[in-house]
């Protein structure tokens, strides 16, 4: 047998974040979030996260559940409301929680990959002002030390900020999500106040972590394919992927700074001055990518579509192109010289439990392996890729899409509780088994 592209210690693994598994929303110390205050008709068929998938009870389950999969990591989010419920309060009770997953996940022989935020902004700190205050990097770097100093004995893999981009923009801007705002003139500050919680949250981790530590972010990123792989074409799509309103604002705007240490001018705006430049650019370990689909627009030469003849789309309307993961680890491996982890890559769809008892999902599966081809050829050109992390481990709450769209490897019966591995997880254990062979 031919040995695997895949490196011996590689990465397989799934992700989830807190507010979108855990429910107990409001039971051992913790505060209320953003979420759980969210009005119920802004969330589709007006459902919220209050029970989520009963995680907080059921982790012992899921991490069995994980076990029989074969995972050999398990990318998860903190919830911050859990462990500062009030300014300057600590709760042992969520310290406990957290102590008893890594304990649980390490005894199974699984890796954990911590994400420090994941959406999970405290109301408390909403009504001091949020991400348009300075007061959030206070209380977010005080969070921070309580978490590192928790769990650092136990934890390598670090991740500060889950997509800030999609966070403020979808919060702030759009007002799609939580907390449902349009404050289109404080970008440039909402982003300063984000990117600094990550520069002084890396500075944190390496100050204070008990063991080795490996630390980076997960990006929100995506890329215009090129319309074919001659010199050109592919300098075009890179260069698309960074400038224009969509590359600025859904990569540069961010990446730059963090990973770079360069400023991005965007109509007329500079964002980041070189004071503070030097706190958020920090040394990272590796970069996350969450990546599903397609940057829309430029594309195959059909203009804003950016759809070639035969690619489909998911439940949730996004254009499904295994080609779009090989070129985002390409152009960021490109542009940040930095290893990669794919945090987030997954399939949503209307799964359904058949008369078998079993849920098929032929789609998923076709997706898991078109995209890790992708993954695969990008490391077999010797760009380092070292993990890769599906979206999600089960059917959750998908913020204001509520339950209807499920990505999950095991299917969750919002009624019930019952969780069910669907066929994908199965044959992504397969993967697992051979280490990418099969692929």
């Amino acid at each position: 047998m031919s040995k695997s592209v895949f490196q011996k210690d590689f990465l397989w693994g799934a992700a989830t974040a807190a507010t979108q598994i855990e429910g107990a929303w409001n039971e051992d110390g913790k505060c209320p979030s953003i979420w759980d205050v969210a009005p119920e008709k802004r969330i589709k068929n007006g459902d919220t996260c209050h029970d989520a998938c009963d995680h907080y009870h059921r982790y012992k389950e899921d991490v069995a559940l994980m076990k029989e999969m074969g995972l050999k990591t398990y990318r998860f989010s903190i919830n911050w409301c859990r462990i500062m419920p009030a300014k300057g309060q600590v709760n042992e009770k969520g310290i406990v929680f957290y102590k008893e997953l890594v304990n649980e996940l390490i005894n199974a022989g699984i890796e954990p990959l911590v994400t420090l935020f994941h959406w999970e902004t405290p109301q408390w700190v909403q009504e001091e002002g949020g991400w348009l205050s300075d007061n959030t990097i206070t209380y977010f770097t005080e969070y921070v030390k309580v978490v590192v100093d928790a769990l650092s004995d136990q934890v390598t893999w670090w991740m500060t900020l889950n997509e800030p981009q999609c966070y403020i923009m979808n919060g702030y801007m759009v007002g799609a999500h939580a907390p449902f705002k349009h404050k289109y003139l404080s970008l440039s500050k909402m982003s300063r106040v984000c990117m600094l919680c990550h520069g002084k949250a890396v500075k944190i981790i390496r100050e204070r972590a008990k063991t080795t530590t490996k630390v980076g972010i997960a990006m929100a990123t995506t890329c215009v394919i090129p319309e074919n792989e001659s010199v050109e074409a592919i300098e075009k799509a890179y260069n698309a992927t960074y400038t224009g309103q969509m590359g600025t604002m859904g990569n540069a705007w961010f990446c730059d700074p963090m990973l770079k240490g360069e400023s991005v001018t965007a109509y007329g705006i500079y964002r980041t001055s070189k004071k503070d430049l030097d706190e958020i650019f920090q040394p990272l370990d590796f970069v996350g990518i969450n990546t599903y689909s397609p940057m829309e627009g430029g594309n195959y030469g059909q203009g804003n579509k950016n759809q070639k003849p035969g690619c489909s789309r998911n439940s949730m309307g996004w254009l499904v192109d295994e080609g779009c993961l090989y070129w985002t680890i390409r152009f960021m491996y490109k542009r940040y010289g930095l290893p990669i982890i794919v945090t987030e890559n997954g399939y949503s769809d209307n799964d359904s439990v058949c008369l078998d008892g079993k849920v098929h999902d032929p789609q998923r599966t076709d997706f898991i392996y078109r995209y890790l081809g992708g993954v695969k050829r990008a490391i077999s050109e010797g760009i380092p890729v070292i993990g890769y992390q599906y979206w999600s481990l089960m059917d959750n709450f998908e913020w204001a899409e509520g339950y209807s769209p499920r990505f999950g490897l095991i299917y969750i019966d919002f009624e019930t509780q019952e969780r069910i591995l669907k066929d994908s997880a199965y044959e992504y254990k397969k993967i697992i088994e051979t280490n990418g062979d099969c692929i």
